[in-house]
């Protein structure tokens, strides 16, 4: 792991501190309360709905947290171990997942929402950091929840992909058949002591590949938003890894990063909110509501999308991959876009192609989750180190044949 030299230490960590306080603050702390630690998705337009990701972040903003001494070490403690014990002994679950939305107050399903593996595995990458931080009674419930889930329940047997929802009115849906963010889900699965899955099923979904002007050999995603080369980065140091077929994911997502960057400086002629230090099409909300399919280039869709919506959080997710560029739009943004800074630091979102310049009055969660661990990581490779530690993420590592490389193979 190489940690990067602090360049534009200001701003990241003005955007960190804001970050962390949206876990602290949009958390319920009430101990009465059977939906305990659980933390809003959103701030304005669903302020009694937790996302199970969004708690899977908290965990990791109380290990940022003590480290940085804006909390103690032992309100953290007491605020993880009690996150834990509600998803132990409050939240409905199937085979040890759980719904992707639920009730601040009473932590049952809201939504009809289904029940979802990409957001428990958000969930339980953040328990098993603190697991491994905290230690103690902690690790123990982090351990006991990363064992109930039955991996294999969750696998098309057809096809050796995991599907990508279920609910009970309707079973499973979808199929995690191409790259995006689920790395993480793979490594988990094949190294649980009691439901692991066989390491072939890293093998049999697609990676799709191609180039993007001068930047070659692109394994790109559905819709190109920047999330999905983020997500799994964020808990696992990729970097100097190969697999079995040379891939190097940590590489793959500086070049999906760069060309991210490229398409928008390449149509700022047609949306005028792109440019060389705006950029990072992601996930977010825009004028239109929540969209998960703001992208760019290389692509599997059709980008039909695209209206000029950008979110901090695209580049501040990139933070590790494109350091220097990452911080130089993060810099524009708060020099420039007062309306688009707040108790948080960034909001989720702005666009200038709308008629008149639209900022988002909304934070959400998993945009603020990955702000902050990706800035974390590139400042002290905290959640890295820790995260890292953990036996069963080794042991995933070592049945993919994701080990780091030798230095004579560093150039590819």
């Amino acid at each position: 792991m190489r940690i990067r030299k602090e360049k534009g230490e200001t701003i990241l960590k003005k955007e960190l501190k804001g970050s962390f306080d949206f876990f602290i603050k949009e958390a319920n702390i009430n101990p009465q309360s059977t939906g305990y630690g659980l933390i809003r998705d959103k701030t304005e337009l669903a302020s009694e709905i937790a996302s199970i990701a969004s708690v899977g972040y908290g965990l990791a903003a109380l290990v940022i947290g003590v480290e940085r001494k804006w909390i103690r070490f032992s309100d953290a403690y007491n605020r993880a171990n009690g996150t834990l014990s509600t998803f132990l002994n409050h939240m409905e679950s199937t085979n040890g997942f759980f719904y992707h939305f639920v009730n601040m107050e009473t932590a049952k399903r809201e939504w009809n929402c289904e029940v979802s593996i990409i957001d428990t595995g958000i969930f339980i990458c953040g328990a098993i950091l603190a697991g491994e931080y905290f230690q103690g009674k902690i690790k123990e419930k982090a351990d006991k929840l990363y064992k109930n889930i039955n991996w294999d329940w969750y696998r098309d047997e057809s096809t050796n992909q995991f599907y990508m929802g279920y609910s009970p009115e309707k079973g499973f849906s979808g199929h995690w058949d191409m790259y995006a963010e689920q790395l993480m889900i793979y490594i988990l699965s094949v190294a649980s002591p009691t439901f692991p899955v066989e390491k072939s099923i890293y093998d049999d979904f697609k990676k799709p590949r191609t180039d993007y002007g001068e930047i070659k050999n692109i394994i790109y995603t559905y819709c190109g938003t920047l999330f999905t080369y983020q997500y799994s980065h964020a808990w696992i140091d990729f970097e100097n890894r190969k697999d079995s077929n040379g891939i190097d994911w940590f590489k793959n997502s500086i070049k999906a990063t760069l060309a991210n960057r490229n398409y928008c400086i390449e149509n700022s002629t047609k949306l005028k909110t792109y440019g060389k230090n705006s950029w990072g099409l992601t996930a977010c909300i825009g004028p239109k509501g929540y969209s998960g399919e703001f992208g760019a280039m290389p692509a599997k869709s059709e980008l039909k999308e695209n209206d000029g919506t950008i979110s901090p959080s695209g580049a501040a997710g990139s933070i590790v991959f494109t350091p220097e560029l990452s911080i130089q739009a993060l810099e524009h943004y708060y020099n420039n876009f007062p309306k688009l800074w707040g108790k948080y630091g960034f909001k989720d979102a702005y666009n200038l192609d709308s008629g008149k310049p639209w900022y988002a009055k909304e934070y959400i969660g998993i945009d603020k989750g990955i702000s902050m661990l990706m800035i974390e990581n590139y400042l002290t490779g905290l959640i890295w180190k820790y995260f890292m530690k953990n036996q069963y993420v080794k042991e995933g590592l070592k049945k993919l044949n994701l080990v780091k490389r030798s230095k004579e193979l560093e150039n590819i």
